[in-house]
């Protein structure tokens, strides 16, 4: 493939002319923690980080409840990540906003000799440290592996300040966008409260009923369909791991099929309106959905529990609010098994409290509010979504020079 004029071929890929490829062993200064047995915690003073203070903040990390007296520290600024262990494969990557100090699972890269941290920030954001670890076994980051890794590198401080600041603006507004959508999951978290209680003054209020969610559902679980049968094509079965948090997943992956409905299987028919329940696994008690038109037809398999209206005085939707709620989580972790894949009983769906109100028309207003409440929320997810997409997009263009943001000097020192 013939290069673009003013691109050259590198080791990490295509460049411009004008860039180069540096190794991190002469843009770095690097230091490894210690143990935190070394030292006596205060109140204030010099912030000292472990693994899980990384979970917090977006880019720059402030936050930790572990505060050094005296002792070493590195500067603010420098770059702060995993050094061995899982975290490193989830790319738990921040700057450190104070001169701090860390314990031995963390190690900080100060730059030098005109390398700007917040682009070797972006550079190691996007190409991951799984990139840089040995990860044969445990994953590991040590010098030896930092030193040699290369990066592509405008020459000049300020293009590279350009592409960092660009960059930081997508994440500011993928982090607003995060708060926001925070701020209403709080909202509908109140709304619930408020809406569902049907307690005044430690009394039930006129017009409420408390029932088990068995007593006004019927509530089915699936046929043993056995996987001898299963086809690439026909009904799609839903199975435990086509039910995620709020929604159903038919990746071409997980979906087995079914050839066709027979008698005696019928009435494992799945309806729209349908709420689903995955009975096993690591996210039992999370794994919910209500099942829309593009779900169907689908036929109910083993180990997933189906909640369907017992009769017209109930609305399914309103049910849904609670069974598709933390709500309903809270109860399943309360009960489910401690074993080495964790499940519930259909028992323990069928005795689920809930509180509803003896009218129809009330429980169908109350499940409209909370509705458009979480249309609200999945339209602001989508946005976001569509933001981290582009914000990776403009990653890939400006951290390898396709797209410019500050013109280059030719060759006879004139702005080209």
């Amino acid at each position: 493939m013939e290069l673009k004029p003013g691109y050259k071929q590198t080791e990490v890929g295509v460049i411009p002319e004008d860039w180069d490829v540096c190794q991190l062993k002469d843009f770095v200064d690097i230091n490894s923690g210690e143990s935190p047995s070394k030292y006596k915690f205060v109140n204030e003073g010099i912030p000292y980080y472990k693994v899980e203070q990384l979970n917090a903040g977006d880019k720059y990390i402030e936050e930790t409840p572990y505060m050094l007296k005296v002792g070493k520290t590195v500067p603010a600024g420098s770059i702060i990540f995993p050094k061995r262990g899982a975290s490193i494969l989830l790319n738990k990557i921040r700057i450190l906003k104070k001169d701090s100090f860390m314990d031995t699972n963390l190690m900080t890269l100060t730059t030098t000799n005109g390398l700007v941290n917040e682009y070797l920030f972006y550079c190691l954001d996007f190409q991951g440290l799984a990139q840089i670890a040995d990860t044969t076994s445990i994953p590991q980051i040590n010098n030896k592996h930092i030193n040699p890794f290369r990066i592509p590198l405008p020459l000049t401080t300020t293009e590279q300040t350009a592409i960092a600041s660009a960059l930081s603006d997508a994440d500011a507004l993928i982090q607003s966008l995060t708060r926001l959508i925070a701020k209403k999951r709080q909202i509908k978290q109140g709304a619930m409260q408020t809406l569902l209680n049907p307690y005044e003054n430690g009394r039930l209020k006129a017009g409420w009923m408390v029932k088990k969610l068995g007593e006004i559902t019927d509530l089915l679980t699936g046929f043993p369909f056995s996987s001898l049968g299963y086809t690439n094509e026909g009904i799609r079965l839903l199975r435990g791991s086509n039910i995620k948090r709020g929604q159903t997943d038919w990746n071409d992956e997980i979906t087995k099929y079914w050839f066709s409905t027979t008698s005696d299987i019928r009435r494992y028919e799945l309806l729209e309106g349908d709420i689903v329940v995955a009975m096993d696994g690591s996210l039992v008690g999370r794994s919910f959905s209500q099942l829309k038109q593009s779900d169907l037809p689908a036929l109910l398999l083993q180990r997933v529990a189906r909640i369907r209206s017992k009769s017209e005085s109930f609305d399914i939707n309103y049910i849904k609010e609670w069974v598709c709620s933390e709500i309903f989580t809270k109860h399943c972790d309360s009960l489910k098994t401690v074993t080495a894949i964790p499940h519930i009983s259909p028992a323990d769906i069928y005795n689920f409290v809930i509180n509803i109100p003896e009218k129809k028309e009330l429980q169908t207003r109350i499940a409209t509010i909370l509705s458009d409440m979480d249309a609200e929320i999945a339209a602001l997810e989508t946005k976001l979504t569509k933001y981290r997409q582009i914000k990776q997009g403009m990653m890939q263009n400006l951290l390898t020079g396709r797209i410019r943001l500050v013109k280059p000097e030719s060759k006879t020192g004139a702005v080209a």
